[in-house]
């Protein structure tokens, strides 16, 4: 797809290489097939507005930056609940698709590769139901 994926928390290479050898090789072959930075400090949660410096613990956070370095997207979940990467994948591919169109075309909710997309414009203004009624787009 084209996208670096990158993992930082708050613990350290050590932490992360624990982590990787005794859990996540044993769920992913071969362990965690991207780098796992360290931000032991917090500045790159406090950055993202994710860093709680009172218990010094970074929520659990996913951010789509696109190649000109802007956040697109983002989901921030508490630790207990766990994150979808379908539905990461799903995104990446619409935020890439409304780029290549340069703005010409529009995702509606839930689009995948190959579903209707939209046409902002004026037209579109007032009538968006009427795609929403006839769309296939929209079913999950």
């Amino acid at each position: 797809m084209g996208v670096e994926v990158l993992s930082v928390s708050v613990d350290s290479v050590f932490v992360h290489k624990m982590w990787n050898d005794h859990e996540l090789s044993k769920m992913v072959d071969g362990g965690i097939p991207f780098p796992m930075l360290s931000d032991q400090d917090g500045s790159i949660g406090k950055m993202y507005g994710i860093y709680d410096e009172d218990s010094g613990i970074e929520t659990r956070g996913r951010f789509i930056i696109d190649p000109d370095g802007n956040v697109q997207g983002f989901e921030v979940l508490t630790p207990p609940v766990g994150r979808n990467v379908s539905e990461s994948i799903r995104q990446i591919q619409a935020f890439q698709h409304v780029r290549n169109s340069k703005g010409t075309e529009a995702t509606p909710s839930g689009w995948r590769p190959g579903k209707k997309v939209l046409k902002p414009g004026p037209e579109l203004v007032g009538n968006v139901w009427k795609e929403w009624k006839v769309s296939e787009a929209f079913e999950d």
